[in-house]
C-alpha cells in the first residue's frame, strides 16, 4: 500500500486539497453528462464510483476529521450509494499509512528518542491505518505491543476540516442544513476528544477495568509510561480484526457467543456506566482464536447525561407506541415534534417517528432476537432509505432530534449492523 511521507497541516494546504477534489468531481460530472448528450447513455453507478474514488483518495491524504466523516458516512447504508459505502469503509482500518520518518518525528517530539530506542523491536511499516492514526507492532520485555500513533496536525484541523466537508455533505448527499449545523457540533466535540490520547488512555483504563466482568470480553493492558498526547501503547491482542473474521467460517454457536458479548458490553456501558464506546465498526474489534471479543479502541466515547438518559430510553418502553400522552411528552422532549408545529406537521412527524421507534426497538420486545433476520433488516433499511429522500424531513426548518442522541443512535446502528453481519441470535433483555 502506498505510504505518504507528508500530510497537509495548514488550513491553506488542506483547503487546496479539498478544492482539488472538487475539481475532479466536476470533471467526472462533465464526462458523465457529456457521454449522455453524445450517446444518450448514462451510467450513474460509474459516476458514483469515480467520485467515491477521487473523494477518498483526497481525504486519505488529509487524514483526520475529513476522513473520519467519510468513515462515519460509510456506516449508514441509507445515506450513500454503494460505491461510496465501499470506498469510505476503507477508512476504518485500511487507509494509506504515513511513512516511518514521520512516525520517528512524533516519537522524537514526545519521548526525545526514536521508537527503536524505546522498544526491542518496532515495525517500520504500519500494520493498520485508519482515519486518525495508525498502528505499529512492537515488543518489549517479552510482550507484544500495539503502538498507535496519531497523524500530525489532526487535532488542530478538526474544526476547519468539518467546515470544508459541509458543502460536500449538503450538496452531494443532500443532507438537511439545519440538522447538519445542529449535530455537527456534537461530532466536532467527539472528534476533538478522539485526538486527545491522554484522555483516551484514561478512559481506556477506566472503562476496561469497570467492564471486565462482562462475559467473553477481553481488553488490552495499557502502558502510560509509553504513551503521550499523540502515542498510545497497549498489549497486542492475538486474533483477527472483526471485518476479516466475518469473511471466514465461524460456527453458529461462536457467532451467538460473540454477538451476546457485544450486546452485553454495550448495554452495561449504557445503563450502568452511562459512558459508551461510541464507534462500533469492525476495525475496533478483535476476534480471538477461542472466539472471545477484544475491544481495542476507546477513542470515541459518549458520556450520557442523566436527564437525556431518562428521556431517551423511554423509547424502549412499549407504552411509547400506544399511550398518546407518553408519546407526546417524549417526542416533544426529544424534539421529534415541536409545540409550534402545525397540526398537519405534528401528525406527520409523529407518524414517522412512531414507525422508526417501533422498528428500532423491535429487538427489545422479545426474549431473544435473530439478527440474521433479513426481512427485518430489509424493512429497516427500506424505511431508512424512504426517510433519506423524504422532502418533509429534508426541508424541515428545525432539527428533528437532540444532539445528545447523535452518537447513541450511531452506536445502535453500528451494533445492529455488526450483529446482522455476525448472524447472531441473542438474548436482548437488559
Amino acid at each position: 500500500m502506498k505510504e505518504f511521507d507528508r500530510i497537509p497541516v495548514t488550513k491553506v494546504q488542506r483547503a487546496s486539497k479539498f478544492l482539488s477534489a472538487g475539481a475532479k468531481i466536476g470533471t467526472n460530472y462533465l464526462k458523465h453528462y457529456g457521454k449522455q448528450l453524445v450517446t444518450g447513455e448514462t451510467d450513474r453507478d460509474q459516476l458514483h464510483a469515480d467520485n467515491a474514488k477521487d473523494i477518498y483518495n483526497s481525504l486519505s491524504e488529509l487524514k483526520g476529521g475529513a476522513l473520519k466523516v467519510a468513515q462515519m458516512l460509510s456506516m449508514d447504508k441509507n445515506l450513500l450509494p454503494t460505491a461510496y459505502q465501499q470506498k469510505f469503509a476503507m477508512a476504518q482500518y485500511s487507509a494509506p499509512p504515513l511513512s516511518y520518518p514521520l512516525v520517528v518525528k512524533t516519537f522524537q517530539k514526545y519521548f526525545g528518542k526514536s521508537p527503536d530506542k524505546i522498544f526491542e523491536t518496532f515495525t517500520t511499516k504500519a500494520v493498520n491505518a485508519a482515519s486518525m492514526g495508525q498502528v505499529h507492532q512492537a515488543t518489549l520485555k517479552g510482550k507484544k505491543l500495539a503502538v498507535k500513533i496519531q497523524y500530525p496536525g489532526v487535532g488542530d484541523s478538526v474544526k476547519s476540516d468539518l467546515a470544508m466537508v459541509k458543502p460536500i455533505a449538503l450538496t452531494m448527499f443532500k443532507l438537511n442544513p439545519v440538522e447538519y449545523n445542529e449535530f455537527i457540533q456534537e461530532v466536532e466535540s467527539r472528534m476533538l476528544e478522539e485526538t486527545d490520547y491522554t484522555l483516551e488512555l484514561k478512559r481506556s483504563m477506566d472503562l476496561s477495568e469497570k467492564s471486565k466482568g462482562v462475559k467473553n470480553i477481553l481488553f488490552p493492558t495499557y502502558y502510560p509510561e509509553y504513551s503521550s498526547a499523540r502515542v498510545l501503547t497497549m498489549d497486542w491482542l492475538e486474533g483477527k480484526p472483526l471485518g476479516q473474521a466475518l469473511t471466514e467460517e465461524i460456527p453458529q454457536e461462536a457467532r451467538n457467543t460473540l454477538g451476546q458479548a457485544m450486546w452485553d458490553f454495550y448495554h452495561f456501558q449504557m445503563h450502568t456506566l452511562r459512558a459508551v464506546h461510541a464507534d462500533p465498526h469492525p476495525g475496533n474489534f478483535i476476534i480471538t482464536p477461542d472466539y472471545k471479543l477484544g475491544i481495542i479502541d476507546f477513542g470515541c466515547v459518549k458520556e450520557i447525561p442523566e436527564d437525556f438518559y431518562n428521556i431517551y430510553f423511554q423509547l424502549l418502553d412499549s407504552k411509547i407506541l400506544t399511550d398518546a400522552a407518553v408519546q407526546k411528552k417524549v417526542f416533544s422532549d426529544l424534539r421529534f415534534v415541536y409545540p409550534e408545529d402545525t397540526p398537519k406537521e405534528k401528525e406527520f412527524f409523529t407518524g414517522i417517528f412512531v414507525k422508526l421507534v417501533e422498528l428500532l426497538s423491535r429487538p427489545f420486545r422479545s426474549e431473544q432476537f435473530d439478527f440474521a433476520d433479513n426481512a427485518y433488516f430489509e424493512e429497516l433499511f427500506s424505511f431508512g432509505e424512504k426517510l433519506s429522500t423524504m422532502k418533509e424531513l429534508r426541508d424541515s426548518k428545525k432539527a428533528r432530534g437532540v444532539s445528545d442522541a447523535v452518537y447513541i443512535n450511531r452506536t445502535y446502528f453500528g451494533l445492529y449492523t455488526i450483529l446482522h453481519d455476525l448472524k447472531a441470535t441473542i438474548k436482548t433483555a437488559y
